[in-house]
């Protein structure tokens, strides 16, 4: 009778502690490391990336999200991109990246619209052990895979020496940077101002121009009045910044200023090409910026070694060397 009631006890120890087992929650995987043994990546046709851009309303967006677009077609995975309307959207962001998440991606990455509020919401995809990377702007959340972009700094750095360089000694400059608090924006104010420092020139003021065309109109118009006949250099945040500052300028009769953009957009280069006031644009690089952080993204499903950092390269475009950076971008559509 002892055997037999032993017999029964070491049964039910087994089958409890299997039921046990099949509970267990994946371990987390952050960085590169390598899945446990009772996590296997899902295989290539099965794996599902996300990813939550600033907007999907504008060229450069649009770049990225070819990028991403491209890597899921030549790795074999499914890729979702969205975007809010606009880039001062933060609830929508938030909420898409909270969508994204429920719907059981594999992956997530996130071009943060602001990187408080992303980081809310992205906390929830590192304590599933999902895969968090930023691209085009950093998140910065701990437990973060990787961050794929440009260097802020330096790049706007790059494109201010180059308009100081074209204004020569003694030059004024104004600046008009992005969204109020948006990372991006500080980052690439910072290296306008570092470029300025350096090369001698006075930043005679610094607004915002919402991140749009007709903000920054508005904007420009407000300085044209406040500085008459002293601006040389306008710095902007990005390409549509760059066109909202010379349409006040045309509308003003202002004529002898050099306008800088960033992002190096198609619209902006033709500006350039054809002679207007926007004389040069920062490119950076979004068709490989989007192929790249899904590339990293399918390694780290896969428990291989991705790096904290992947930079992506930039230039300053103007009419010297704008055709060849359209027919570069030709090729990628």
């Amino acid at each position: 009778m002892k055997k037999v009631f032993a017999l029964i006890l070491t049964l039910a120890m087994v089958l409890s502690l299997a039921a046990c087992g099949g509970g267990d929650a994946p371990a987390s995987n952050s960085g590169g490391d390598q899945p446990s043994q009772g996590d296997a990546a899902p295989a290539g046709g099965d794996i599902e990336v996300a990813v939550v851009l600033k907007t999907l309303a504008s060229e450069y967006w649009g770049y990225v999200k070819a990028g991403c677009d491209a890597a899921a077609a030549d790795l074999g995975v499914k890729v979702t991109v969205v975007g809010p309307g606009a880039e001062s959207d933060i609830e929508g962001q938030v909420s898409m990246i909270e969508q994204q998440i429920g719907a059981g991606c594999n992956a997530i990455v996130c071009a943060p619209n602001d990187a408080g509020a992303a980081t809310a919401a992205l906390q929830a995809a590192i304590d599933q052990g999902i895969p968090v990377l930023a691209v085009d702007t950093n998140v910065g959340i701990g437990g973060q895979t990787s961050f794929v972009g440009t260097s802020n700094v330096d790049a706007a750095k790059e494109g201010g020496l180059w308009a100081a360089q074209q204004a020569g000694s003694g030059a004024k400059a104004v600046i008009i940077y992005g969204q109020e608090g948006d990372n991006t924006s500080n980052m690439r104010r910072e290296g306008y101002e570092a470029a300025c420092s350096e090369a001698g020139v006075e930043v005679l003021a610094a607004l915002s121009g919402q991140n749009t065309t007709d903000g920054a109109t508005k904007t420009m118009e407000d300085l044209l009045n406040a500085y008459p006949g002293q601006i040389n250099i306008v710095l902007c945040h990005n390409d549509d910044t760059a066109i909202g500052a010379m349409n006040a300028c045309k509308s003003a009769g202002v004529s002898d200023v050099i306008i800088v953009g960033f992002d190096g957009n198609e619209s902006a280069v033709k500006l350039i090409m054809d002679g207007e006031l926007v004389k040069a644009t920062v490119a950076q690089q979004p068709y490989e910026m989007g192929y790249q952080v899904v590339e990293a993204a399918v390694k780290a499903i896969n428990g291989e070694s991705v790096d904290e950092v992947i930079n992506a390269p930039v230039q300053v475009v103007t009419a010297e060397n704008g055709q060849a950076y359209l027919d570069n971008l030709a090729s990628m559509s």
